[in-house]
């Protein structure tokens, strides 16, 4: 698989050109200077332990007024003007907030732009989301926010965060998502409630780019003020994705740096045309191409659900150059749904099977699909086009499309390929199986040389899907041992981050 000029992800924002797409969203490196690490061991001696003493104090010192002022507060209390005592704890937490801040190098916040007034606009949409330090705005602000209901357990700051009200929202219940969106339309509507600030990205990315917009804050259809962050730091530790420098390693690197930026921009308020209102789709949108036109950053259609595929917990990790991710775009541009998938899959699984090493082309492809030929349908086509002479096998299609459908689920997907690619006899050639492995990963190029010798032990030149199974059993890591070891998490910076992962706020 390749991306050509055909089958590229995003486009620079307010433009209708496509550029080249952007490195992964999803993943965050750092690399030292020599002086850098002389100055950050210097930092971890000297000024680290005291900014965290203080920090910690500050948000300890927080925790008796929001535990206070969150006792007997009903609902009806809460779309009330806020009472003087109220107003003077709202005071004093925005004050010690902004002390512990300080105290983590963040000397001074820029704020460009004006706040809207919550009678101009009932929500804050923020992006991009890259960090747990993206909490400034929150702090600063004192805003609702919609929270993922696990955060509300954490000790200290679970109090601070049930002071300001959030709508918590669990992932894993859809049902969960529901009355969140239902809850967000009746405060936003309500015109008493604090102002929501809703970060739409619902995960944490590189800031390269402003993923796809959930459009949990665009279906009330009421108007909205776009807010932008910036962190214009020469070396960036702030940034906090799936795979790159854990939760503690970005707070221990940043409170090492002598001063911290921070840029928050308000953002004229963006009021929904008639159509936006009915189609939050399209809302959310053009809100984000108007934070990416502010941001100077290009626009691409990945989604938390593509960060779940790229981590997903299997044999085969995925490279951060991976082409899966643009294929699982298409195939949600292409209109197959996630609850059907499976069947999907078993589909054109056996339809693949049927036309063997039968190659398709365009118009093939289409009705193997059974989708009309589109702009959508030619990228993907294109995706597996590697020699662009208009004809693809489509059996590379059933196997992306089964890693797409189980991330997890490597050997499932291999032994789905062992099926489509196998001889009378059942076995696979040292090609055959680098065309699956290239395939399952989404790469132009792969080696698997050493693999295929390593599980063709008595080297017969070809092997089963028993002996590839046998194999995976005893070598469980085989992907990093015999496939990338050049891109082994130590030697290329890449870790999965560790405690939970960055996706704060939905």
């Amino acid at each position: 698989m390749k991306l050509s000029s055909r089958g590229r992800g995003c486009c620079v924002a307010g433009s209708r050109e496509r550029g080249p797409p952007p490195r992964s969203p999803f993943v965050h490196q750092l690399r030292f200077s020599p002086l850098e690490k002389t100055k950050i061991a210097f930092m971890t001696l000297t000024l680290f332990p005291i900014r965290l003493f203080f920090a910690a104090f500050m948000m300890l010192l927080a925790w008796p007024f929001a535990f206070i002022a969150s006792m007997g507060c009903d609902e009806q209390e809460l779309e009330k003007p806020l009472s003087w005592w109220r107003k003077i704890v709202d005071i004093l937490l925005k004050a010690i907030m902004r002390m512990m801040w300080l105290a983590g190098g963040f000397h001074w916040i820029n704020v460009k732009g004006r706040r809207a007034l919550p009678a101009e606009a009932a929500i804050l949409t923020v992006a991009p989301h890259s960090s747990y330090f993206d909490a400034i705005p929150v702090t600063m602000t004192f805003a609702s926010i919609v929270m993922k209901a696990e955060s509300k357990d954490i000790p200290v700051w679970g109090t601070l965060i049930k002071y300001i009200r959030p709508v918590f929202v669990s992932r894993s219940d859809q049902d969960s998502r529901r009355k969140t969106v239902e809850e967000i339309k009746r405060r936003a509507q309500s015109g008493k409630w604090p102002q929501i600030m809703i970060f739409p990205e619902g995960t944490c990315t590189n800031r390269s780019c402003l993923i796809t917009f959930k459009p949990g804050a665009f279906i009330p259809g009421v108007p909205v003020q776009p807010v932008v962050l910036r962190y214009p730091n020469k070396l960036d530790t702030i940034t906090w994705t799936w795979q790159g420098p854990g939760a503690l390693e970005i707070l221990w690197l940043t409170l090492c740096q002598f001063h911290n930026s921070v840029e928050i921009e308000f953002l004229p308020v963006y009021i929904p045309s008639e159509e936006e209102r009915k189609n939050p789709v399209l809302y959310a949108n053009n809100v984000r191409r108007v934070m990416a036109e502010a941001l100077g950053v290009p626009v691409t259609d990945y989604t938390f659900e593509d960060c779940q595929l790229a981590l997903a917990e299997g044999q085969l990790r995925l490279p951060s150059d991976t082409c899966l991710l643009e294929f699982a775009k298409l195939v949600r541009s292409l209109g197959l749904k996630p609850e059907t998938l499976e069947d999907d899959l078993d589909k054109y699984a056996t339809r693949a099977m049927k036309m063997k090493k039968e190659k398709a082309g365009l118009k093939q492809f289409s009705a193997y699909l059974e989708f009309p030929v589109s702009h959508t349908l030619e990228s993907m086509f294109a995706l597996f086009d590697e020699n662009e002479d208009g004809i693809i096998d489509v059996r590379e299609f059933v196997i992306a499309l089964s890693v797409v459908c189980k991330p997890s689920k490597t050997l499932e997907t291999i032994q789905l390929a062992f099926q489509l690619y196998q001889s009378e006899n059942g076995t696979i050639t040292e090609e055959d199986l680098a065309q699956i492995l290239k395939t399952a990963m989404g790469v132009s190029q792969i080696n698997v040389t050493h693999l295929f010798r390593a599980v063709d032990e008595e080297e017969k030149g070809k092997i089963t899907y028993d002996d590839f199974y046998r194999f995976a059993e005893l070598q469980p890591h085989f992907a990093e041992d015999y496939l990338y070891p050049d891109q082994m998490v130590a030697e290329s910076g890449l870790e999965t981050s560790s405690l939970s992962a960055p996706n704060v706020v939905w």
